[in-house]
């Protein structure tokens, strides 16, 4: 069993340092908001420290589940960051989706240091991490990869090296662009069902079993259809995915249109005052009559 810090307690880095603490790892946690770390030390025992710092002192790995690039670079090098604790031969394992350049920033950093560092972002939603059955997409050294494979299958069913640093972030964009075509087909499809008078669900039970399949349409059909949106991964955190994915295409040359035209699409529906809504609410705004 491994000394092990979980910087970042929000939907997903609770359940996934909870796995770590039913493991039998020595779980040390930090979340900006003191209350959070708290609950989830009554919650699973352990210890909360007041800074990352502080949590990273002492430790075999730090995990680290933020918002965004500046919330990542704020808990690694920032005052009482992670990196004035670590020691040498710490490793962190960063599953906040990022930008892939973020991710070999911070590797320089703390290469530098003598810390070891993964880009590790995860897929498979709030559900997924409550289930421990997160997928994760792995950017860096295969020496470190082998190092923290083991504590990272605490809450995952699938990971995977897929490059050096920069790699995971980049898969997971992969991830999130596959993800914005299907959710608006299924709108569509659904929204054009209704309107030709048929019965959503029939339509599902019998498409479903065909080329037309997926995880989204087997989970997301029922809430779609009855126009319930509090399931999973908000709006807001979408288009900050897909502001990523789009500036790193302007960077690498891929065409995005669909991608694009979704992400304006969210857009739509944060007019709507949907921000906090999940992802399947883009058929909101096709009921909505746009």
């Amino acid at each position: 069993m491994a000394n092990v810090a979980f910087v970042g307690l929000g939907v997903m880095g609770y359940p996934m340092a909870g796995h770590l603490a039913r493991a039998g790892h020595e779980v040390t946690v930090y979340n900006r908001t003191a209350d959070k770390a708290a609950a989830w030390v009554k919650e699973y025992g352990g210890r909360a420290c007041a800074t990352p710092a502080e949590a990273a002192a002492e430790q075999d790995f730090v995990m680290i589940c933020v918002g965004n690039d500046q919330d990542l670079l704020q808990v690694v090098d920032g005052a009482d960051g992670i990196l004035s604790g670590a020691r040498s031969g710490t490793v962190i394992v960063d599953h906040t989706t990022a930008s892939a350049g973020v991710a070999r920033q911070v590797a320089q950093l703390v290469t530098e240091r003598g810390v070891g560092f993964l880009d590790a972002p995860v897929s498979g939603g709030q559900a997924g991490a409550e289930h421990g059955q997160l997928t994760v997409m792995v950017g860096g050294d295969e020496s470190v990869f082998d190092l923290a494979r083991p504590v990272i299958h605490c809450y995952s069913r699938m990971i995977r090296l897929m490059g050096p640093v920069g790699s995971g972030q980049l898969t997971k964009m992969v991830n999130q662009i596959c993800i914005a075509g299907l959710v608006q087909g299924l709108a569509e499809a659904l929204n054009f069902a209704e309107h030709a008078g048929l019965d959503g669900e029939a339509v599902v039970s019998v498409i479903s079993k065909g080329a037309a399949q997926s995880w989204q349409m087997e989970n997301r059909h029922k809430s779609m259809l009855a126009g319930e949106y509090d399931f999973g991964f908000a709006v807001d955190w979408m288009r900050k995915d897909l502001a990523i994915v789009l500036d790193e295409s302007r960077r690498n040359g891929a065409q995005l249109p669909v991608t694009a035209l979704v992400d304006q699409f969210y857009a739509d529906v944060q007019q709507m005052g949907g921000s906090r809504w999940d992802t399947s609410s883009l058929i909101a705004r096709l009921k909505n009559g746009k």
